[in-house]
């Protein structure tokens, strides 16, 4: 039942008072602060578990983060609601997601999450992860759907640039697409960048150079040119390694669970509260990402995770080896 009300909450996207509507139908009649404490309770059983995610993931050398807001109530502020955000770290090739709640969007979130981390880090151009200082070298990777999406903004402003810009972005993806699609080893991915992508981008990029200095800087072309520019080592960066990703849609999809549950649950309780929201959706996301059925997994958890050993914990994570998602 504990697994239910979770799935129910953070995978269906059903409020807590939906549920106990739901329950008093069947003649089972909770309140508020019970189904509320169960889950706390539920969470808390979890968090070592949570832990043992959070290591696994920073202990990839290629991993995405992104960040969205979240409301939280906050008896604090003056109008009773916090935006506060959510942080996720996805690693690619583990197929492993984790959400971090933080009641601000500075760096400082990042700044500790990623001390230990050395590797790649794929992000949008959000200037807080161009400032890092941490004890291991990161090297950035952009998001080239990002930058795709001011050009795509740009069409009301200048059609004809902006749709030349976007018929390259398209044949870029359009690479990405016949690899997905056929699945060839690693040398094989990089090769087929350098000889086809490769070119694109560099097509792309001398056309760029060149209208900048054609374009009003505040234009929405102007922006578009510019923001890409500015970030265009890191954008091209993902043609040197087969594990790397073009862009970022893939935590993106992770975190479009917590744009529906906004949509019905509207905010967090507490910062408490925002952060087990945090553990559910990476528990979930992670399940979703490997084809593992959430209610099935987590049920199977909370029956072991009382006694399985502590040095153990990783053997209960929803990873699936053989899954192809």
């Amino acid at each position: 039942m504990l697994a239910h009300i979770a799935v129910s909450k953070f995978v269906d996207h059903l409020p807590l008072y939906r549920q106990i509507q739901i329950f008093k139908r069947q003649q089972l009649y909770l309140s508020d602060s019970t189904i509320g404490d169960w889950l706390s309770a539920t969470c808390d059983l979890l968090q070592p578990l949570y832990d043992c995610l959070g290591k696994k993931v920073l202990q990839s050398n290629y991993i995405q983060m992104d960040e969205s807001p979240i409301g939280v109530q906050d008896k604090h502020n003056g109008s009773g609601l916090h935006t506060g955000y959510q942080w996720v770290i996805h690693a690619p090739v583990e197929r492993l997601v984790l959400f971090q709640y933080d009641p601000s969007r500075s760096k400082r979130l990042p700044q500790k999450l990623l001390d230990e981390f050395c590797g790649t880090l794929q992000t949008d151009g959000y200037h807080v992860y161009q400032n890092l200082t941490t004890k291991h070298p990161i090297v950035l990777l952009g998001c080239m759907a990002h930058a795709r999406r001011y050009f795509e903004k740009a069409r009301d402003n200048d059609p004809v640039r902006a749709t030349y810009a976007l018929k390259l972005f398209q044949k870029l993806y359009a690479v990405e697409e016949k690899i997905r699609n056929r699945k060839p080893d690693a040398l094989v991915i990089v090769r087929y960048r350098k000889l086809v992508a490769v070119p694109v981008l560099t097509e792309l990029e001398q056309w760029m150079k060149q209208h900048i200095y054609e374009v009003l800087p505040k234009s929405a072309i102007g922006k578009a040119i510019a923001y890409t520019l500015n970030i265009w080592s890191n954008l091209i960066r993902y043609t040197q390694k087969a594990d790397f990703h073009i862009d970022n849609n893939l935590i993106e999809n992770a975190i479009r669970p917590l744009a529906l549950g906004r949509k019905n649950y509207l905010f967090a309780g507490s910062h408490n509260a925002a952060q087990n929201t945090a553990m559910m959706y990476s528990f979930f996301a992670t399940c979703k990402i490997n084809g593992i059925e959430p209610l099935a997994w987590l049920t199977e958890v909370l029956n072991k995770i009382p006694e399985h050993k502590a040095n153990m914990l990783e053997q209960l994570l929803p990873v699936n080896p053989n899954s192809e998602i």
